[in-house]
């Protein structure tokens, strides 16, 4: 044992191995955090997947037979509210009441919906050929309180 000497310097052994263990564990927190999976969606018709948007599909729209459609003449030509909510109701919706909108004269027909029905109405304003839609903004009479969607025919 002539040849051993001893270390007379100190050294932070506990200090090394922990800034040694803690370094790979920075590194695999910053590629955890940074990494963003490819959000995919299918393609239509085609089978393949297209990046970008999420996979989920959408919600089914509700049935017909479980939405009610109020169609208000918003044109004043006698009958046409009418006329309307009959063919609303061959279609298989629900309910279709006639009525007379607050005002008669809307140059533009419009299908209006509830909070949560969008695509419900989008699906009816193409079914009966009226291309705008929007939000209904709540100034409608109160014994309509319970129908989801509201077609308003104008003059067009």
């Amino acid at each position: 044992m002539e040849h051993v000497q001893p270390l007379n310097r100190f050294f932070p052994w506990r200090l090394a191995v922990l800034v040694a263990s803690a370094l790979p564990l920075v590194i695999l927190a910053g590629l955890v955090l940074t990494h963003r999976p490819a959000q995919t969606r299918p393609v239509p018709g085609t089978g393949r997947v297209a990046k970008g948007q999420p996979a989920t599909p959408p919600l089914p729209l509700r049935p017909r037979s479980s939405i009610s459609v109020v169609v208000l003449n918003g044109n004043g030509v006698s009958g046409a509210a009418g006329n309307e909510a009959t063919s609303v109701l061959s279609r298989g919706y629900r309910h279709a009441v006639p009525g007379d909108a607050p005002s008669l004269d809307y140059a533009r027909s419009l299908v209006l919906y509830r909070p949560g029905w969008q695509r419900e109405a989008e699906r009816l304003a193409q079914e009966v050929k009226i291309p705008t839609v929007a939000t209904l903004d709540g100034r409608l009479a109160p014994q309509y309180a319970h129908d989801q969607l509201v077609v308003i025919l104008g003059a067009n």
